[in-house]
């Protein structure tokens, strides 16, 4: 069962078992809590053993249908670029005990309405919203993403919920976008909703709906994504009402604990099977938060693997102390609601790197019944991982991606290397200003970058750790606003040297056909994604406006408003993926190959790989000679290297050093 808490007159609340809780979920005597507990459970005494396996899979095909059906509606139906095109949003289905049910992606959390609206009081109809961070349970993590939630009904009661959330346009704030890289307190960043009742019982709350869309520079854009949301969650509603009319609520829900419970079974066997009892600790950085100075911005993990006589049960812990007290700027991230919840599920997919082969690792589903196998310990309020109220978090990425890379790294010390190399796939770019006819636009793109090189085979180019997202359209863009897209191609030389090189990032030039302001927010500007067991970093992100011209410029990767006149180009180049091994182990074909393929220029397969070539791309006879090759290779002095190579930007930010004294096995 989901305890129940009550509002203080300051915002905070009281649990059951009397604890009071302040606005940022801390107590009042210091140490933080969840405002509610949120066990973890089954809804069936055996833990689904007795449900009838065929049935099980018709459930879980039905529930991956349903998934895919509402984000199908949602993509159809919405307006904003972001949403439509971009696809920066997910679907998610969870059960009554706010469990997630679904692993074709991540998705926000029930917790914080079953926290605010007593399930048994919930209609058939209703439609909740929020986008509060701080009242979120750790789901939402900055305010442009916008969360909406239905309860699915059966027999007269709530037996499941449908959920959708994703990155919208604007909702107010500082700038447009509603991601101010300057931001000190989470006012600068637009409307913050806690939960509420949205639609109640089929009737959209009309008041609501016009203060939200007030609030926005893009009021046409956000009203129709809301609207696509909501019906789309109640189509949804509406499928797993009929699963359930069908085989009866008991059956359903005794196939919903024997798929949670085939994730555990699983997940133990064939994933914790493979990570060695024993403690290993690494640590990564945001290389700036908007508002200091570019500095080391640590998130450290200390990672116990468990056995099975351990009181606990055989388990991983993680635990972040050590992680930097949180930053003045946005890149903080509120994580230690509901005990992590969230970023139990968040970080999950990393260890299905661990699977015995790609195809079985692309089969592992993540839902809820990853939770029980991970223990988070979090530091006391005040942190990167546990900001303080009103601490902004528009630009939380920066941990959350980062915090990805930290857990690959330290179970690749674990298990000798066998995990890829870093990458980072996010980060926003965009143009905003008048058009050639006078009207206001806002256009943002979320561009990927290459992924880390794997003990097996090259990282990919460009990918976005979106499940489904891609950039946007040229024709779209080239139609809607006031530039034109020049080039968009692989950044040549932007994966990391290797035995298996980093995937590449993207080079994407855009022509303004009218003045401008040009915004982004990345990092990995000047630290690189680092390479492992002897693969060297990545190329970081950059982008410059005017490239060989006379008011040539780099802009900064953190910007809000950097002006771009008429005719200026903006070049955007996003990271490189790591690479993995030493890059003289490399197959010289393989070099050959990627020089074909401009993936490697001619002077790194000499510089980075020792291959010598021969011949010419112009006349398809470009090869290697073998000898030399060998020869060059053979010259090279054997250092002894770090497990993790960082590149050449982080002795900028360390004040010398090459490498951190954790970089080392």
């Amino acid at each position: 069962m989901v305890s129940t808490s009550s509002t203080t007159e300051d915002g905070g609340s009281t649990t059951e078992d009397g604890g009071s809780t302040t606005e940022d979920g801390g107590s009042r005597t210091g140490s933080r809590r969840a405002p509610t507990d949120f066990p973890f459970g089954h809804l069936t005494a055996d833990a689904g053993a007795g449900a009838d396996p065929v049935l099980v899979e018709i459930v879980q095909g039905t529930l991956a249908s349903v998934e895919m059906e509402v984000e199908t509606a949602i993509g159809r139906t919405s307006r904003s670029p972001m949403i439509r095109d971009a696809h920066d949003f997910r679907a998610g289905i969870h059960d009554r005990l706010l469990r997630k049910l679904t692993g074709r992606s991540y998705s926000a959390l029930v917790h914080p309405v079953a926290r605010d609206f007593p399930i048994a009081e919930m209609n058939p109809g209703d439609v909740f919203f929020h986008n509060d961070v701080y009242r979120s349970e750790g789901g939402i993590g900055h305010l442009p993403d916008l969360c909406v939630t239905v309860p699915v009904f059966s027999e007269g009661r709530v037996v499941a919920f449908v959920q959708a959330f994703g990155h919208h346009d604007d909702i107010g704030g500082a700038v447009p976008g509603s991601m101010p890289s300057h931001a000190t307190s989470v006012f600068e960043e637009g409307l913050m909703v806690p939960p509420i009742r949205l639609w109640d019982a089929g009737v959209p709350n009309r008041a609501a709906l016009a203060i939200m869309t007030r609030n926005s520079r893009m009021p046409e854009s956000l009203a129709a994504d809301l609207d696509a949301e909501c019906s789309a969650c109640l189509m949804g509603a509406r499928r797993l009402g009929e699963l359930f009319d069908r085989y009866g609520v008991a059956t359903v829900e005794s196939c919903f604990d024997a798929i949670i419970e085939r994730t555990t079974l699983t997940y133990r066997r064939e994933i914790l099977s493979q990570i060695p009892v024993g403690q290993w600790v690494w640590e990564d950085y945001a290389e700036h938060d908007g508002v200091d100075e570019p500095r080391l911005h640590t998130q450290r993990i200390t990672l116990t693997r468990t056995d099975a006589k351990d009181p606990g049960g055989e388990r991983i812990i993680l635990d972040f102390d050590g992680t930097s007290p949180q930053a003045k700027g946005p890149i903080n991230h509120c994580g230690d609601y509901a005990d992590g919840v969230f970023l139990k599920k968040w970080l999950a997919p990393i260890l299905r790197n661990l699977a015995d082969s790609p195809e079985r690792m692309a089969e592992l589903d993540v839902n809820e019944g990853i939770v029980p196998l991970i223990e988070m310990r979090f530091p006391a309020p005040g942190t990167l991982l546990t900001p303080v109220f009103p601490a902004p978090t528009n630009a939380r990425t920066f941990v959350i991606l980062r915090l990805l890379g930290v857990l690959a790294g330290v179970v690749a010390k674990a298990v000798e290397g066998r995990m890829p190399a870093d990458q980072e796939t996010i980060r926003y770019t965009g143009v905003y200003g008048d058009d050639l006819a006078g009207n206001p636009y806002l256009m943002r793109e979320v561009l990927g970058g290459g992924s880390g090189g794997r003990y097996y085979a090259d990282g990919e180019d460009t990918i976005h750790v979106v499940p489904d997202s891609r950039n946007l359209p040229t024709e779209f863009t080239e139609a809607r606003f006031p530039f034109r897209v020049e080039a968009l191609r692989l950044a040549m030389d932007s994966g990391g040297a290797g035995q298996f090189r980093g995937g590449l990032g993207y080079e994407k030039d855009l022509r303004m056909l009218a003045d401008a302001h040009f915004m982004s927010i990345a990092d990995r500007s000047i630290l690189a994604c680092w390479g492992v067991k002897g693969g060297k970093a990545g190329q970081p992100f950059r982008v410059v406006v005017d490239p060989g011209g006379p008011a040539e410029r780099e802009v900064d990767a953190l910007a809000d408003a950097e002006p771009v006149r008429a005719r200026e180009l903006i070049r955007i180049r996003t990271t490189g993926g790591g690479g993995w091994g030493d890059p003289l182990a490399r197959d010289p074909a393989l070099v050959v190959r990627d020089v074909l393929w401009q993936k490697v220029s001619a002077h790194a397969a000499l510089a980075d790989y020792g291959v010598v070539l021969t011949g010419s791309t112009d006349d398809d006879t470009l090869g290697f000679d073998a000898a030399r090759t060998e020869a060059e290779r053979g010259s090279r002095p054997r250092r002894s290297t770090p497990f993790f190579d960082r590149g050449p930007g982080y002795a900028r930010l360390s004040g010398g050093p090459t490498s951190a004294e954790l970089d080392w096995v």
